[in-house]
């Protein structure tokens, strides 16, 4: 297996993508190919620690999409960038997935452009995956579509199902659809519409709306919402939780009754935090492309880029767009 690394995405690239691909071609025994400037992966190669895995490569790519690019003129101009190349890589069956923490839209565009769209799937959407009380839950789209329509958060929530089911290993998934109140009759026009189609798909374990409070609770394990709402989610839940470790850890150290009980609770503590903590989850994949494409955060270190490569893996594995295009084939689609 061979997965193919933007080299130059991200925050903190080169060198903690190019440390995460080492580690996760040691630990995965599998080939990772890291794209970008030669010399300048060459010299975060040579910082590796110990002898590095036979299955690290380099494919050659001058030039680099910044964070704050205008996606679609970005990946049009820059044909020689770490992202277009690695999405081309795969293209043309020299890997198997690509991975980027680079700029999210310029990632969607080439992605969207070399892969194509599986056929009965009008928008890709990013799914997530979000710790609960229950364990975790997948949220999708939390940044693709900003705006959708019904169809869409009905193609989203067959997607999610069977994500679920294949890497997360739940079986028969519940899926919920992200609304105001639980009531069916809650909700803006595009919650009214996608709830009347979710509710008549054959095979799919539609159990109603969820609230935002319920997605911590666990009561879904699949929850459906436009990319707007989603990723708003998703960034109020990174905020949250890395404040309220910021608070304990505060409340720990501020008096020796409270230093004595953070250190009684520290095992417990540190369970929670990497349980929270997005870099164990690693990366978001982009469902409903002829392709694997998994998009991680920006600010993601090389523990992050280890994790987004195994997920990449694991997606390959499991045969998720196979699954996900014989699924579709055997499914009809409401119309909006």
């Amino acid at each position: 297996m061979r997965i193919v690394v933007d080299a130059m995405g991200g925050d903190f690239a080169p060198g903690e993508i190019v440390k995460g691909a080492v580690e996760a071609a040691r630990e995965y025994a599998i080939d990772v190919v890291l794209v970008g400037p030669e010399e300048v992966i060459g010299q975060e190669l040579a910082k590796a620690k110990g002898t590095l895995p036979s299955g690290i490569s380099v494919v050659n790519a001058t030039e680099t999409i910044a964070m704050d690019e205008h996606p679609a003129q970005a990946i049009r101009k820059k044909k020689d960038s770490s992202l277009v190349v690695g999405v081309r890589l795969v293209k043309a069956g020299q890997g198997n997935a690509f991975v980027s923490a680079g700029n999210t839209g310029a990632a969607m565009a080439a992605a969207l452009l070399g892969y194509g769209r599986i056929k009965g799937i009008d928008r890709p959407a990013i799914a997530s995956v979000m710790p609960t009380v229950r364990g975790i839950s997948l949220v999708l789209d939390v940044g693709a579509n900003a705006d959708c329509k019904p169809k869409n958060l009905l193609q989203f929530a067959v997607m999610g199902q069977i994500f679920a089911n294949k890497i997360l290993g739940i079986s028969h998934p519940k899926v919920g659809l992200l609304n105001i109140g639980e009531e069916e009759t809650k909700g803006n026009e595009l919650a009214l519409e996608a709830y009347q189609l979710l509710k008549t798909q054959q095979g799919l374990n539609f159990i109603g709306n969820v609230e935002g409070r319920d997605i911590a609770a666990g009561k879904a394990d699949v929850v459906v919402c436009d990319g707007f709402v989603g990723n708003v989610v998703l960034k109020f839940a990174e905020g949250l939780a890395k404040g309220l470790m910021g608070m304990i850890k505060e409340a720990a150290t501020s008096s020796i009754m409270g230093t004595l009980g953070g250190a009684l609770l520290k095992p417990a503590l540190g369970e929670l935090k990497k349980k929270v903590d997005y870099t164990e989850y690693g990366g978001a994949p982009l469902l409903g492309l002829n392709g694997i494409c998994i998009i991680s955060h920006g600010s993601s270190n090389a523990h992050a880029i280890k994790n987004a490569i195994r997920v990449a893996k694991e997606c390959v594995e499991n045969r998720v767009v196979d699954a996900i295009r014989e699924s579709l084939e055997n499914t009809s689609m409401g119309d909006d």
